[in-house]
């Protein structure tokens, strides 16, 4: 059975469906390379859930470069609850090998090409019916290029500010090598 649609045509060349799932896409025309780049973008009001799910990306993006500041924009985007140990560890084991992984969450980023995402860095965000089932809560879905099903983001609203901030991100999981990587393609 198929979710009830709504479709609202805001113009001539912009349309929105609202059913029980939604997609925003939150777009980056370059990536910020530090805490302040980050900050300094409108998203980093943290005042949508999906704003918060969207930055994740370039911040993972950062980190086989300059894994310092990659972290200090990670510890902005979980707010009072900074990385722990195991986490740090956690994200240097997943990327070990597959700095290609956080590029795969960018629009026209697939194994064909080596996971190089088109211009501009474009990250879609998606929610299903149980995103938000908890106040307070939601679960967001980022699509990988390689992987074949969204993968989650967990964040938490904070009454005081109102911003969301990511609490739990599993977006490290393996995906298909690039081709020029796997020696069976």
């Amino acid at each position: 059975m198929a979710a009830e649609s709504k479709v609202f045509v805001l113009s001539s060349r912009c349309v929105m469906v609202v059913s029980a799932n939604q997609t925003w896409q939150v777009v980056f025309p370059s990536l910020p390379i530090s805490l302040s780049m980050l900050q300094a973008l409108p998203e980093a009001s943290l005042k949508e859930p999906y704003y918060a799910a969207a930055l994740v990306i370039p911040a993972l993006c950062l980190w086989p470069t300059n894994r310092e500041e990659a972290i200090q924009m990670i510890n902005f985007l979980k707010g009072p609850q900074p990385l722990s140990k195991f986490d740090l560890q956690f994200i240097a084991d997943r990327l070990r090998g597959n700095e290609y992984v956080p590029l795969s969450y960018f629009e026209g980023a697939k194994p064909e090409n080596g996971y190089q995402p088109q211009s501009p860095h474009t990250v879609t965000v998606s929610t299903v019916p149980t995103s938000f089932a908890t106040e307070g809560h939601a679960q967001l879905y980022l699509r990988s290029g390689g992987a074949d099903s969204p993968r989650p983001v967990k964040l938490r609203r904070k009454p005081s500010t109102g911003q969301w901030f990511l609490t739990e991100q599993m977006l490290l999981a393996q995906i298909r090598k690039p081709t020029a990587l796997d020696p069976w393609a």
